[in-house]
């Protein structure tokens, strides 16, 4: 395990939210792509869970717990620092790493606010009752976010797409599990 970071199970709830891009200054700093727009569960949590990279050189092997000291926005990205990690060749070592977080380590959300991870999977069902699917991914269209549902016809799974906004969508229950929409199987 590299310094600065303990060998640790990645948690049963972790959410990947983001990776270290590269070292940032000469003294640990390192720079972090959020996957979010609003990296708020990058602030609220002290204990981010690193699974090296995909692709490139592995600069270590299974999961590894960095105990964050301080976070912050920094232009597009975010830049962090551990208590451990105290110079640039330590924090490159860092490079492509994903960052996961334990989901009960994430903010709370206001009221009508969700995250996506949350709405990945449930099921999507119109005013009718009809069944239109399950939400298989969200995307950002600018002014929008889209819920992209996979919906089984015939024994073929077709995409659908439906807008997330308060004119299709009346109602997210995460504790049932579904999403009422004003939208037409045949749209």
């Amino acid at each position: 395990m590299l310094p600065g970071l303990e060998a640790a199970e990645l948690p049963a709830d972790a959410v990947e939210v983001g990776r270290i891009l590269d070292a940032w200054g000469i003294k640990g700093w390192f720079k972090v792509l959020p996957y979010s727009a609003d990296p708020e569960a990058l602030f609220s949590s002290k204990n981010w869970f690193l699974l090296p990279t995909e692709k490139g050189v592995k600069t270590f092997e299974g999961v590894g717990l960095l105990k964050v000291k301080e976070a912050k926005t920094h232009s597009n990205s975010v830049v962090a620092c551990t208590q451990d990690i105290n110079d640039r060749s330590a924090a490159d070592a860092l490079r492509g790493a994903r960052i996961f977080i334990s989901r009960s380590s994430f903010p709370v959300a206001q009221k009508d606010e969700y995250y996506w991870v949350d709405l990945i999977g449930l099921d999507v069902i119109n005013r009718e009752r009809v069944s239109l699917g399950q939400v298989r991914d969200l995307l950002t269209t600018g002014p929008q976010t889209v819920l992209v549902i996979d919906q089984v016809q015939g024994g073929k799974t077709v995409e659908i797409m439906i807008p997330f906004v308060a004119a299709y969508i009346d109602d997210v229950s995460l504790a049932e599990r579904r999403i009422l929409v004003d939208w037409q199987a045949d749209y």
